[in-house]
């Protein structure tokens, strides 16, 4: 562990990773390795609010330290652990609980949506957030890389390392946020977002024909080939857009405003770019995922470094509050 910044982030394991996890939230938690310390982990406490599966629990924490290692994710230098390791960050969310309002946890996006469509809410989707401060909050991380649809979450953190600071003196890193304000919405198979509650998504690392056979699917419109077409309305050229270099951007773009292309030969395109930037990960996955000594290896020696740190600050809150 080194001087650097520290960030953290965590995914949830509700699902085998899609081309838009891996372009809104692991690419960049990648690339964010050489500038900051990462703490990344697996959000399996906060996945219960919604699997209830235990074997798919498992499988799904498995694929993404799979996805992790096959995209390079550093392990010596950085954590990568599972969230439930860490029995730490629930006994911090218990006394972090104990200064939090009813009416903060009223006001969060999560509760606000279930309730506006009459759902069921358990207390775990109710407290949610307090969960999410400690996960952040328990690691003295300093940034957090953020998407604007989760801003409340960092504010709520930022508002309850304020408080708890206040009522008992400095114990608590308040941290920023990293929120990259240009990130673009991945498109699925039906142009909307990418998302496994469509049921739109192209999975990462299916086989190479399995990946071909999805973007095929993409939809489109009715256009013939011979007619011009706007690359900025379609959902092929949104994601080759996500990989292709300026130059091939604009290539390509040309290519459909000019006309004399069929849709299929786009989709054929955007797939070699895309397979050409995956090819190798998906072989490094396929047999890492596999072994089942490794990934565990990998997540132990990311809760050994991740639970120093975790004991450091919940003794210090332990102190603070009088325990």
């Amino acid at each position: 562990m080194g001087a650097k910044p520290r960030s953290l982030s965590g995914i949830k394991p509700t699902g085998t990773p899609h081309l838009g996890n891996y372009l809104g939230m692991i690419k960049p938690a990648i690339q964010l390795q050489k500038t900051h310390e990462t703490f990344y982990f697996i959000a399996d406490y906060h996945a219960l609010t919604s699997t209830r599966d235990p074997e798919k629990l498992r499988e799904y924490t498995n694929d993404l330290t799979a996805i992790f290692a096959a995209l390079g994710m550093d392990f010596e230098n950085h954590a990568f652990f599972r969230q439930s390791d860490i029995p730490e960050v629930t006994e911090l969310t218990w006394i972090l609980s104990c200064i939090t309002s009813k009416g903060m946890m009223e006001r969060a996006h999560a509760y606000k949506d279930a309730i506006s469509k009459e759902q069921d809410v358990s207390m775990g989707l109710f407290c949610y957030p307090v969960l999410m401060a400690c996960d952040i909050l328990i690691y003295d991380s300093n940034f957090v890389p953020v998407g604007q649809d989760q801003r409340q979450h960092l504010e709520i953190t930022r508002d309850l390392a304020i408080r708890f600071n206040h009522l008992y003196g400095d114990a608590l890193v308040v941290p920023e946020a990293i929120i990259a304000e240009d990130v673009a919405t991945i498109p699925g198979l039906d142009g909307r977002k990418m998302s496994k509650s469509y049921g739109n998504i192209i999975p990462l690392f299916a086989s190479e024909k399995q990946f071909r056979k999805a973007i095929m699917k993409i939809t489109t419109d009715s256009k013939s080939v011979d007619e011009a077409k706007d690359p900025e309305a379609c959902s092929v050229f949104a994601l080759f857009k996500c990989f292709a270099d300026k130059a091939d951007q604009e290539a390509l773009a040309e290519r459909y405003r000019a006309g004399d292309m069929g849709y299929g030969e786009a989709k054929q395109l955007c797939f070699e770019k895309l397979n050409a930037e995956l090819h190798e990960p998906r072989e490094i996955y396929q047999q890492i995922r596999n072994d089942q000594a490794k990934l565990d290896g990998i997540l132990e020696s990311g809760r050994d470094k991740a639970r120093v740190i975790a004991r450091q600050v919940t003794d210090r809150v332990r102190n603070k509050v009088g325990l």
